[in-house]
């Protein structure tokens, strides 16, 4: 039987072509109040875009945990071999907008929302697992940098080369996404990483830090420049269609999941600054342990309810995970959620892709949207049987001392990583590597841009240096 068509508030609704009117030519009635809320409605139909990441992907699936961790965290998801867990993930761009084409050369977002038993747990990282800045202070204007340009309204390649010429812990990054990581052939065929180093804590309160891998079981698969200006032209959401086709397809992706494990003090001794994103810890030195996999294997319903609506937050932790002294992170832990608020109202988490599997019990009541809601008291402390602390969220400490200031970095090596990266590569990706930044940072009119960025380039190894500045036509003189 098929549906009777009603209003928002559910009332009959006898037609949907044509407006009341007096006469058969009109003019329109004030009365037809079903025209009013089309109207009305189709006036707010548009929230707010991200102001980061507004185009991706989302899709539904389950996490399997295929190897107990209760060792290192009391983290009910990762204990209990065989434990499945339902999660949604979005894949996104960091800087063009929500019509933008999604194969333009960018770092790729790789968020993860698992739906716990004991309340959501999200991981909210990129397809590279260090960023550009370490500071939160300097995130507003990185992004800044990578948007349009406030005269022209252009996107502008002296903006962003401008930003990370200045901004010599961006050159690790960089490297990252001039290479060939920076053109994913699809989202199926990349890996993610949550970036950030997290606490695990065990039911002994035995603290260690985690670094998170999610490597794609389909392999990594990249786009030349050519490959991805092609698509681009063909299908301005070619990643989008790319994942979502599969999933229609039954050709469900999957992704290991691995972490890092480092003993607590040993993390805090590491060298480089395990708190400094972006930094990575050697593999040589602890190697990727496996965790699990996830399947994605569910389009979105609706995708504004699914995926627009969908919202992540680093501060999204579960009892057994904390955050670590990462500046960065540090940031995001509010940044996110306050994001959030501004774009999908004080009550986004009671949104039904955002609502935890247990449901929710605390004090905060009212605002925009608010639903649900009952007569329960809503202060505390109280005698009227009020829900009550969970012990068992207590952080572990950890020790801080010093004198408050504004410091640079802990680590200030902004380099070698970017060189031993560069020396990872293979011959012909150092070639495209070159041919990348010749074609981006060559279009930049300003030459002590060019000069202070190739500068960055001989200094992670002089013979990556030498190659960029040979490929602008730089003298070597001044770059070393």
């Amino acid at each position: 039987m098929t549906d009777k068509l009603t209003t928002e508030a559910g009332q009959p609704w006898a037609n949907n072509e044509h407006s009341q009117t007096a006469g058969v030519r009109g003019p329109v009635l004030m009365q037809d109040y079903q025209l009013l809320e089309k109207l009305a409605h189709f006036n707010r139909e548009r929230i707010p875009e991200r102001v980061v990441h507004a185009k991706g992907a989302g899709a539904k699936g389950v996490f399997k945990l295929t190897h107990d961790m209760s060792k290192y965290t009391k983290a009910d998801i990762f204990n209990g071999k065989g434990k499945e867990t339902p999660m949604t993930i979005r894949i996104s761009q960091v800087a063009g907008e929500a019509g933008y084409p999604d194969t333009v050369r960018d770092v790729r977002g790789f968020a993860l929302k698992f739906y716990t038993k004991e309340g959501n747990y999200d991981i909210v990282g990129n397809n590279t697992p260090v960023f550009f800045v370490n500071d939160p202070l300097k995130f507003p204007d990185f992004i800044h940098s990578q948007k349009r340009d406030p005269k022209t309204h252009l996107r502008s390649q002296e903006m962003q080369w401008d930003f990370w010429s200045h901004s010599p812990e961006s050159v690790h990054q960089v490297t990252y996404l001039m290479g060939d990581r920076g053109n994913p052939a699809s989202y199926r065929t990349m890996n993610g990483y949550g970036s950030h180093t997290y606490k695990w804590v065990n039911k002994e309160g035995t603290p260690f830090w985690v670094k998170y891998h999610f490597i794609s079981q389909q392999g990594v698969k990249n786009m030349t420049n050519e490959q991805a200006s092609e698509a681009a032209t063909k299908d301005t959401d070619y990643l989008i269609h790319d994942l979502y086709d599969a999933i229609e397809q039954k050709n469900y992706p999957t992704w290991k999941v691995y972490v890092q494990i480092l003993p607590y003090k040993a993390g805090i001794d590491y060298n480089p600054d395990i708190f400094d994103v972006t930094k990575v810890v050697s593999h040589k030195d602890y190697p990727l342990q496996e965790v699990g996999e996830f399947t994605l294997n569910q389009n979105p319903t609706n995708y504004f309810d699914d995926v627009e609506e969908l919202a992540f937050s680093p501060a999204n932790l579960v009892p057994g995970i904390e955050a670590s002294p990462d500046k960065l992170l540090q940031g995001r832990l509010f940044a996110y959620k306050d994001a959030e608020r501004y774009r999908l109202g004080a009550n986004y988490e009671q949104l039904k892709v955002n609502r935890p599997v247990d449901g929710v019990h605390n004090y905060e009541r009212d605002g925009l949207m608010a639903q649900g809601q009952d007569g329960s008291v809503n202060y505390e402390p109280n005698g009227k049987g009020g829900p009550v602390e969970d012990l068992s969220a207590s952080i572990s400490p950890d020790k801080v001392e010093g004198e408050t200031g504004a410091f640079k970095p802990y680590d200030t090596d902004y380099y070698s990583e970017a060189g031993k990266l560069y020396h990872v590569m293979k011959p012909e990706e150092r070639d495209r590597l070159i041919q990348t930044i010749k074609g981006a940072l060559g279009s930049v009119n300003n030459h002590e841009i060019k000069v202070l960025e190739t500068r960055q380039f001989y200094k992670a190894d002089p013979e990556y240096g030498t190659r960029v500045a040979k490929a602008l036509g730089l003298d070597l003189n001044e770059i070393r």
